[in-house]
């Protein structure tokens, strides 16, 4: 089918931007940038064309089984790397974008791709709306994440004093902070929204706004874990180290909220994992 064909490509596309973003970073060649910028634009065009060419054959948004999951969690990656990358010019940040979204799309490309059919509950206006939401959140928080290993691996060499080649490669720590911050903000304002839409669309499907399913618990735990962070870094003033840790402790809770109930815990919202 034409847009498995079309997967596939910005699949292999992916792999020679994060090729060329790794080169850049250690070899500091700025060619290698420029070319890994053009495959990542060029991978980032097919791949949104395949979840479109999805999309119309499968006459709903592809955002149920694994395979869709993920692959829209890797586009909306991208898709904020390059904006953050258009405001900030923190070319860097694709070194470490780049291999992770490579990661789920190779863990999506081995996902069966059969498009399935939709249960009664799924047949709603709202999966559009709650799913594409929630699963961008995660995206902006992959980002956060990106960052924090950014932030850690740069503040390991000030304090090193190994003021080597990715050094010059990499932001400034207050800027990187600075970045941190604003991801962390978005993404808790959409994981919000998708939490909340989730509700609405939970009382018209199932009568009830909130059934302490798994799944819903484990977002209220992840919610309460990003609210957390968010509050020590506006009251408290977080910053530096001890919130880049932070930033990556919340995107492990992220992770499996995502994917360890999905896979491991029987729920309502197992559709992916049935899916699979």
């Amino acid at each position: 089918m034409m847009h498995d064909f079309i997967f596939n490509i910005s699949l292999f596309l992916y792999f020679l931007a994060t090729a060329g973003f790794l080169a850049n970073i250690i070899t500091l060649r700025k060619d290698a940038g420029k070319v890994a910028n053009l495959f990542l634009y060029g991978a980032f065009v097919a791949h949104g064309l395949a979840i479109l060419l999805r999309m119309f054959e499968a006459g709903h948004t592809p955002l149920v089984s694994m395979h869709e999951s993920l692959s829209f969690v890797a586009w909306c990656m991208v898709g904020g790397y390059l904006i953050l990358q258009s405001l900030n010019r923190v070319k860097s940040l694709g070194a470490f974008v780049t291999p992770l979204a490579l990661v789920i799309m190779i863990a999506s490309s081995i996902q069966k791709r059969q498009i399935p059919s939709l249960p009664p509950a799924l047949q709603s206006a709202w999966l559009p709306i709650h799913a594409a939401i929630c699963l961008a959140a995660y995206a902006i928080f992959a980002l956060a994440f990106c960052l924090a290993i950014m932030y850690l691996i740069q503040e390991r060499q000030i304090k090193d004093r190994r003021l080597g080649a990715i050094f010059r490669r990499l932001p400034s720590l207050e800027n990187l902070d600075i970045m941190i911050g604003r991801c962390l903000a978005v993404g808790f304002l959409l994981l919000t929204i998708g939490i909340i839409t989730g509700s609405i669309w939970a009382e018209n499907a199932w009568g009830s706004y909130w059934s302490w399913d798994p799944k819903e618990t484990w977002s209220l735990i992840t919610w309460l874990f990003y609210a957390a962070l968010l509050h020590q870094r506006l009251t408290v003033g977080w910053r530096g180290r001890k919130a880049a840790i932070m930033t990556i402790l919340a995107f492990a809770i992220l992770v499996f909220t995502f994917l360890g109930v999905n896979l491991l815990i029987p729920s309502e919202h197992s559709y992916a994992a049935s899916f699979k």
